[in-house]
């Protein structure tokens, strides 16, 4: 006998606030890493659209705990996400934003700045959602596993991003997030 649980997803205060909670977390370890790369201006801003309507309450309805993102929940259970149509047309750190399947170029070199706020983007989701799990090999494994491989990515920041990561698996966060390395790094393969 196979039993179906349907899960109700709704808005509730608790997701609200443990929402706010995670997001703001991110929000905060991002800016840290922009500070060290250089960019602060760009951790500064950083995902503020997802404190819009639009892209607040469907992560507070699809809300997973802060251990993962509520936009494949969303997904899954709607046939597609607003939330995260509405987070990658408006936020430059996303290979989605650049990604146009109908240009002659589809996928183009990333601008330095939003390469940068990419990668400490990633850092930071993981280190958030996975809190004491996350080591230095987490990012480089998920890049490898999930990511290097999509089409949207441009050949030269896929080269960027895999250093990066690599790197970061090695030496750690603190040695390889610096101004100088990801300019470094960044030039040797989008120069």
């Amino acid at each position: 006998m196979v039993i179906i649980v349907e899960i109700k997803y709704r808005i509730t205060l608790k997701n609200t606030v443990r929402h706010f909670i995670t997001i703001t977390k991110h929000r905060l370890i991002v800016f840290k890493l922009c500070c060290k790369a250089g960019i602060p201006w760009r951790g500064l801003v950083h995902d503020l659209s997802k404190y819009t309507p639009a892209e607040f309450w469907g992560s507070v309805k699809y809300y997973q705990g802060g251990k993962r993102s509520p936009i494949p929940i969303q997904k899954q259970v709607e046939g597609f996400s607003k939330v995260w149509l509405h987070h990658r047309s408006r936020n430059k750190h996303h290979i989605e934003y650049w990604y146009d399947k109908d240009a002659p170029q589809k996928a183009p070199v990333i601008p330095y700045k939003y390469t940068v706020e990419m990668i400490c983007d990633k850092l930071s989701a993981s280190k958030v959602y996975l809190d004491k799990e996350w080591t230095n090999e987490t990012e480089l494994k998920y890049w490898r596993e999930k990511e290097r491989n999509r089409e949207e990515v441009n050949d030269q920041i896929r080269k960027v991003l895999d250093e990066v990561f690599e790197q970061v698996s090695k030496e750690g966060i603190d040695k390889t997030i610096t101004k100088k390395n990801l300019k470094n790094i960044y030039d040797k393969y989008c120069s």
